[in-house]
């Protein structure tokens, strides 16, 4: 029997991009949830439901999947540490791959900047991340752009919070704190999405890179998530899971 996946925030642009992934995976499309729409009958008929929707309903639909008994893929960003809390307690009844990006080499690069920054010790190498989206997006940094820092943090042993961060320098900002980790947002157009990930030394630098130009990526990889899901024991799941590297 087909793997029935639901999809909450269906009439977005990523809720029809996951509904052409759904079939293009000989997956059965259970049902799709519309703002304003009670949660529960879209889990009870679904093996495994996909929430690309926002943080608003992230809490929300985490206790809608527990209630289930449903396994959970949740793409939306900007979650708060009690968000981000509610969800890890929710993972300890039902599996959960919560991550800031679905696309396959986004997941890479994160792997590549854990490794790099191993390498570069922090006093020597500044760690700066820019990003860029279209004009709508209403979080920043991007969730895309704090897991490159947390994966730069995790690389030098440590964690963002207590690395530091640094952003929005405007006017007498005083010299950049050794060891702390840049950012940068723009925002404009129709960008799908841009990171850099740059470390600058005094004698080099080097700059890692990722652009997406189709948001495709990001359901492929959702709904790969999805089908891995099937049969998991409750936990906290991310793409690296998915993808083998963990």
């Amino acid at each position: 029997m087909s793997i029935r996946i639901g999809i909450a925030g269906i009439t977005g642009r990523m809720g029809r991009l996951l509904t052409e992934e759904v079939a293009a995976a000989g997956a059965t499309l259970s049902g799709g949830l519309r703002r304003d729409e009670p949660a529960a009958p879209l889990f009870a008929a679904s093996d495994v439901v996909i929430d690309f929707t926002n943080a608003a309903t992230a809490e929300a639909h985490a206790a809608a999947a527990v209630a289930a008994g449903v396994p959970l893929v949740l793409g939306s960003s900007g979650l708060s540490t009690a968000q981000e809390t509610a969800l890890a307690e929710a993972a300890r009844s039902i599996p959960i791959v919560y991550a800031a990006n679905f696309a396959t080499g986004v997941n890479l690069v994160l792997a590549m900047a854990e490794r790099m920054a191993a390498a570069l010790p922090a006093a020597q190498y500044d760690a700066e991340i820019l990003e860029m989206h279209h004009r709508q997006k209403v979080d920043a940094p991007s969730g895309t752009a704090i897991a490159l820092g947390r994966a730069v943090a995790r690389g030098r042993g440590t964690t963002l919070e207590e690395a530091g961060t640094e952003s929005g320098r405007d006017g007498h900002c005083g010299a950049r704190g050794t060891g702390t980790i840049g950012f940068a947002a723009l925002r404009g157009g129709q960008v799908v999405g841009e990171h850099s990930l740059i470390f600058a030394a005094g004698a080099e630098q080097i700059v890692l890179t990722h652009r997406s130009f189709d948001r495709r990526a990001y359901a492929t990889g959702a709904v790969r998530a999805a089908l891995w899901l099937k049969g998991r024991a409750p936990g906290l799941y991310d793409m690296r899971h998915v993808l083998g590297m963990a």
